[in-house]
């Protein structure tokens, strides 16, 4: 890798810190390609990246960032993976590692947080942006479907109680 290649690598990577929503960090050693490769698809599914890059790069890239608390991570085969959902990453990452003992979280960032282990794995277990928008619109939508029973409710009663007189009428 040349100069201009590692210039760009750490441009690219230090974009990709200022926007993220969260970064985890974790050991691979031990994982192979074919297991790399379906960490990377799951990754890209749930709208984030995997990235290997030389530790020394990694942390020039994190210079300047919110997330620059978390350069005492990168010893050891380390992979980064980040997404712009805060959850998506630590979701997809702590899945794959209870899956493959060899995928190791050593910890990551939200925003300015700098998080261990146990925090990604914490942050993992909240809902994505996505589940908690749909939850959001289903608690909207339930009082509009409520009112609508209680407004029509009145309606429908006076028209038994009117029906209940018409039959009495007939009958008499």
């Amino acid at each position: 890798m040349d100069r201009a290649e590692k210039r760009e690598l750490v441009t690219g990577l230090n974009d990709a810190f200022k926007s993220a929503g969260s970064v985890v960090v974790a050991h691979y050693a031990g994982v192979t390609v074919a297991q790399m490769n379906d960490l990377r698809t799951k990754m890209r599914q749930a709208g984030g990246t995997v990235k290997v890059a030389k530790n020394r790069l990694a942390k020039i890239a994190l210079q300047g960032t919110e997330s620059e608390a978390i350069i005492d991570l990168f010893k050891g085969q380390t992979l980064i993976a980040y997404s712009d959902d805060p959850v998506a990453a630590p979701k997809v990452a702590s899945d794959f590692a209870k899956g493959n003992d060899k995928l190791i979280i050593l910890g990551g960032a939200m925003g300015a947080t700098a998080l261990d282990a146990d925090g990604v794995k914490a942050l993992a277990t909240l809902p994505s942006l996505d589940e908690l928008r749909a939850k959001l619109v289903g608690m909207i939508a339930t009082p509009a479907t409520r009112i609508a029973q209680v407004v029509n409710a009145p309606a429908a009663s006076v028209a038994r109680v009117i029906g209940a007189y018409a039959r009495k009428d007939e009958a008499a």
